[in-house]
């Protein structure tokens, strides 16, 4: 095998290195959302449908019918999971590919070093 290819392995290892390392970054802020959303869940457990919600709307806040806000909440919350599902598929296809590149990458420096 040539350098070229060499090159070329080495070059598609890095990009899904990087690739990766975005997933994660994605996954980390979704589970972020999830979290703060869920706390949100938790509190408006605790009202009762007569309570008064505000919304922040840039530099204002703005009340919310509660039923609304509430499914709002839970939309969002199904939404995250969704999504967190997604990149976590994601994250295991990169982690297949990055395993087999890596695969790659060892043989055909084995058999550079060998000739």
């Amino acid at each position: 095998m040539s350098q070229k290819n060499l090159e070329d392995i080495s070059l598609r290892f890095n990009k899904l290195q990087n690739e990766l390392n975005d997933l994660i970054k994605a996954r980390q802020q979704l589970e972020t959302q999830y979290q703060e959303n869920k706390i949100v869940k938790e509190e408006f457990a605790k009202l009762d449908e007569s309570s008064t919600v505000f919304k922040l709307i840039g530099p204002v806040l703005v009340p919310q019918d509660f039923n609304e806000a509430d499914i709002n909440v839970k939309k969002r919350i199904e939404f995250i999971e969704n999504e967190i599902k997604k990149v976590e598929g994601n994250i295991q296809d990169h982690q297949k590919n990055l395993e087999t590149t890596r695969d790659e990458l060892i043989t055909l420096r084995t058999q550079q070093t060998q000739t």
